[in-house]
């Protein structure tokens, strides 16, 4: 596999530096991806970057994930318009275990294969790095005109930002210039990979490189597109927020409707980025979907590759599953299965009442629950004559009678019951 056509046809490549192709297709070549560990999480922002490493060490090539321990303490000015918090280490560490282990299900990092993926931390070598000689080993390198001329140097200047450029901040491109000059000479990294955002940065560590060792020696720089929606709006975030992959901050339940939710034109584009699957399966994919748009084919394949890889096999079924729940014909069973988070996630904006749980002790009729303790019905007539037609469901199970007798032991979760009135209308009784 050419690792530079793959990114072509995926859509994944923006920039590249002359001779970047020519390096990877002369030899194994070690490149390297940076991320700031301002969580402990990444989010699908990152799926991108990640991406371009699994197709890297797909195409016989040796990843390398920097964790940025030291310049995440400072913050990179591009594309942003206020500088970021600074971390602490022990918050800095944690978030660095927590980043690898997600990154671990894209990339081999345990085999004995030569181009087996490693993850550094550039605090290693920066902690001991005294400002006197990061003045004499890199600072004379680089002049402060080079670095005045930079595109997120000068959005920051020129007023796009409310608080300026932080003495710090403007360093930052020299942090991440010494960074690549530091794995060019310890682990023979001749290529940098990132967002377009980054291009910036990136050539600076070529031309430290250059200006530090000699014009013979040769670094490149290669960059994927800042990925958008179909609308141009920025891609990843929704109402709530980022779509994380740690499951405790975006159920896997939810992790896979934002993917099934995408439109059609970006679940073309999305399924070529964020998934492994090849240009003939997914040209047929595509085929496929427009014949019949409506199936969705594309969708439920991306959020079926996406979910199992960032989740597992079982995340995914469930999320099948519970998805079945509201949209189509969940059973009883299936929806006993679902834990709390993802029965709140499934049934997120439905209407809510709360009981106290003791009424639930001794029993009481559903039609004294569902008109006078949690008024889900207008009256006691109306709630009868759904039961009668059958139009009534309680936990997914028909309610055979409209003063059969309900306890805690129909609790879902052991605080919850779910009413079901036609097919579509639901209500989440929450025994408090």
């Amino acid at each position: 596999m050419n690792f530079v056509e793959e990114l072509k046809w995926r859509g994944m490549l923006a920039q590249i530096m002359p001779g970047t192709e020519e390096l990877l297709e002369k030899e194994m070549v070690t490149a390297y991806l940076g991320t700031d560990p301002t969580a402990d999480s990444l989010h699908i922002g990152h799926l991108c970057g990640i991406m371009m490493l699994r197709h890297l060490q797909r195409c016989g090539h040796k990843p390398i994930i920097l964790v940025g321990g030291a310049t995440g303490m400072i913050g990179d000015p591009s594309g942003k318009s206020q500088e970021r918090n600074l971390l602490d280490d022990a918050t800095l560490y944690h978030n660095q275990e927590c980043i690898k282990k997600q990154v671990a299900k894209f990339l081999d990092f345990d085999t004995d294969a030569p181009n087996k993926a490693e993850l550094v931390n550039n605090y290693d070598w920066m902690k001991n790095f005294t400002f006197l000689d990061f003045a004499r080993v890199v600072g004379k390198h680089i002049t402060v005109n080079y670095m005045m001329a930079k595109e997120s140097v000068q959005q920051r200047l020129n007023g796009t930002a409310r608080d300026g450029l932080s003495f710090t901040e403007f360093t930052y491109q020299l942090l991440q210039g010494y960074d690549f000059l530091y794995l060019y000479q310890h682990k023979g990294c001749k290529l940098q990979l990132g967002g377009n955002d980054q291009w910036g940065n990136m050539t600076t560590g070529t031309e430290l490189i250059r200006r530090t060792l000699g014009n013979e020696v040769e670094t490149y720089a290669l960059t994927c597109p800042l990925i958008t929606k179909a609308d141009g709006k920025k891609f990843g975030k929704t109402e709530s927020g980022n779509i994380w992959l740690d499951p405790q901050r975006t159920s896997p339940y939810k992790f896979y409707q934002f993917w099934l939710n995408v439109s059609d034109d970006d679940a073309e584009k999305y399924i070529k980025i964020f998934t492994s699957i090849n240009k003939e399966e997914i040209d047929a994919l595509v085929a496929q979907h427009h014949e019949a748009p409506h199936l969705r084919i594309l969708q439920k394949r991306l959020a079926q590759e996406v979910t199992i890889m960032v989740h597992s096999e079982a995340e995914y079924q469930a999320a099948v599953e519970a998805s079945g729940i509201l949209f189509g014909n969940g059973t009883s069973e299936a929806l006993k299965k679902l834990d709390e988070p993802t029965l709140l996630a499934v049934f997120e904006g439905v209407p809510q009442f709360e009981i106290n749980r003791e009424v639930l002790t001794e029993g009481v009729k559903a039609v004294d629950l569902f008109v006078e303790n949690a008024p889900v019905f207008a009256s006691k007539g109306e709630m009868r004559k759904l039961v009668q037609g059958g139009g009534i469901s309680l936990n997914k199970e028909k309610l055979s009678a409209f003063d059969q007798l309900i306890t805690s032991d129909n609790l879902l979760d052991e605080k919850y019951l779910l009413v079901q009135r036609g097919k579509k209308n639901y209500y989440l009784i929450i025994a408090k």
